[in-house]
């Protein structure tokens, strides 16, 4: 019996691998962690029946006690439930499909724990991949990459020897505006930007798709997850989402993954890695599908991706600003005050103000997160 906790147990990851826990019998809950749905989280327990259970504020937390006073159940909240969810004595995985950068702490008390990660919070890798990966090293903890890229760049890698990779292919569908000009971007609404051709996800990931800021997100985290360099990851868009990303090597060969748009495969993998699992999931149906086309993406409309370069070069707190302004800018698209256009404006304007730390700590990461949105705060009233 392999038991896990999740952390962001109500999002698209976290109830998609409940999805797999359901199917799975030697597959068992010890811990779930929610923001605030207390609705969701009520059902989950009750199913999956975790000794532990945190939401993010007292008030959930004192909802949540008081509707599950029947079962044997601990409620926690707060920073200090999210740690020590990830800490769970009986959880052997840790599952981190929480979003945003709080999940920075609580990834790096599973890991001092010894618990196997199974990584589908880009944030933490983004801001503090220097810190993460060296202590995961130290300890002697694998993480496992839950991106759908990520996991296939990770499947593409295994058995391989890593010093003789050439570059990865990080594959984007383009998202819901590909192929769109600056001038009918510009005419684009939020229901617009929420409609993925291919993936199902939570809005604030599928908005980052359209922008191509994801892409970037991911570009940051594979270097820190497979130790190569920015110019050795290629982005290349491939709308039929077929090729979840690929891996050329110094001969030329190339290594890629293939699969039906569906996250419960990469989450499943990182569950039983090395094992794989048979899945009642669709096929890829080549005759169907005809064929499979690239393009290059156009970072001069779609500045996402390229700022997230920039962020990255500069290094330091440079990408805690970059994923604070974009979190930030996101969030009043979706509050509807400002555009889409705008995202890549908000972004940039608050990486031309930020002075970059070298080396940052946790706290100054943290830290450098709050003056982004204070400096944002001043300048967009938010």
């Amino acid at each position: 019996m392999k038991k896990i906790a999740i952390l962001g147990c109500t999002g698209s990851i976290g109830t998609q691998t409940l999805e797999i826990v359901r199917k799975e019998p030697d597959l068992q809950v010890a811990a779930l962690a929610a923001g605030t749905n207390v609705n969701l989280m009520e059902r989950q327990v009750r199913e999956f029946r975790p000794g532990l259970a945190a939401m993010w504020s007292e008030e959930a937390a004192k909802d949540l006690r008081e509707r599950l006073s029947d079962l044997p159940v601990r409620v926690v909240c707060g920073m200090d439930g999210l740690l020590e969810t990830a800490v769970c004595e009986e959880a052997e995985v840790l599952v981190t499909a929480i979003v945003g950068m709080i999940g920075i702490r609580p990834t790096i008390a599973a890991i001092e724990h010894n618990k196997t990660i199974a990584l589908a919070n880009k944030e933490t890798l983004v801001t503090a991949g220097h810190i993460i990966m060296p202590l995961a090293a130290e300890k002697g903890v694998s993480i496992l990459p839950v991106d759908s890229e990520h996991s296939a760049i990770f499947q593409s890698m295994h058995g391989e020897n890593k010093e003789r990779v050439s570059r990865i292919l990080l594959t984007a569908s383009g998202g819901p505006f590909r192929g769109k000009t600056r001038e009918q971007l510009a005419s684009m609404t939020v229901e617009d930007a929420l409609k993925h051709p291919n993936w199902s996800m939570g809005k604030k990931v599928t908005i980052d798709s359209a922008s191509l800021v994801n892409k970037g997100l991911e570009v940051m985290e594979a270097k820190w997850l497979f130790d190569v360099g920015l110019d050795q990851i290629q982005v290349v868009v491939h709308p039929q989402s077929i090729i979840h990303s690929a891996v050329e090597y110094v001969d030329g060969g190339i290594m890629a993954q293939l699969g039906v748009p569906d996250m419960k495969l990469p989450i499943q993998y990182a569950l039983f890695y090395p094992d794989r699992r048979p899945m009642d999931t669709g096929r890829v149906d080549f005759f169907q599908l005809g064929q499979l086309t690239f393009e290059r993406p156009d970072t001069e409309t779609f500045r996402g991706l390229a700022l997230a370069y920039r962020a990255a070069e500069a290094g330091g707190t440079m990408p805690t600003v970059f994923n604070a302004a974009n979190e930030k800018a996101v969030a009043l698209l979706l509050q509807k005050k400002i555009t889409f256009m705008q995202i890549p404006e908000l972004i940039e304007s608050s990486m031309e103000n930020h002075k970059v730390v070298a080396d940052p700590t946790v706290e100054q990461i943290l830290e450098t997160e709050q003056s982004a949105y204070e400096y944002i705060k001043q300048r967009y009233g938010e």
